[in-house]
């Protein structure tokens, strides 16, 4: 199984915020989607970094109330571990264990073409599970 499966399933929507934003911009938009992370993209296509809640409650924790005023490239993880839609699932589960990251967006021909979250990993693998016991519990009752 590869991301392409994951992203015909959920879509190829990403939300994004300028590195120009505020932090408390980040925070309403982070809100309003329900969504852990946001790409932080000068036109929408280009990864500049991404921003996440848990940048934001260390940031918080450390300096205070403050931070909301800040630029979110003040805050942004620069270097962003990405994927390709050719890149297996398992190959994404042992990227993002290792990294102990949860959102990878999804780069193709150099644009961002998608994100991937830890929850959309473990939904696929959870489903394939429920697919090959349906499978088995078929072939059993067959025989």
């Amino acid at each position: 199984m590869h991301v392409e499966a994951i992203l015909k399933g959920k879509g190829r929507a990403v939300a994004t915020i300028a590195p120009d934003a505020s932090i408390a911009d980040a925070v309403d938009l982070l809100t309003q989607k329900g969504i852990g992370a946001v790409v932080v993209s000068r036109d929408g296509s280009d990864v500049a970094g991404i921003l996440s809640e848990r940048d934001i409650v260390h940031a918080l924790a450390d300096r205070g109330g403050q931070v909301l005023e800040l630029a979110v490239s003040a805050l942004m993880t620069r270097h962003v571990y990405t994927c390709q839609p050719d890149d297996t699932i398992a190959d994404l589960m042992v990227k993002m264990t290792e990294r102990r990251i949860r959102h990878l967006p999804v780069v193709e021909r150099g644009r961002l073409a998608g994100i991937v979250s830890i929850g959309d990993v473990v939904k696929n693998r959870v489903d394939e599970v429920e697919e090959e016991a349906s499978s088995l519990r078929q072939f059993i009752t067959s025989a």
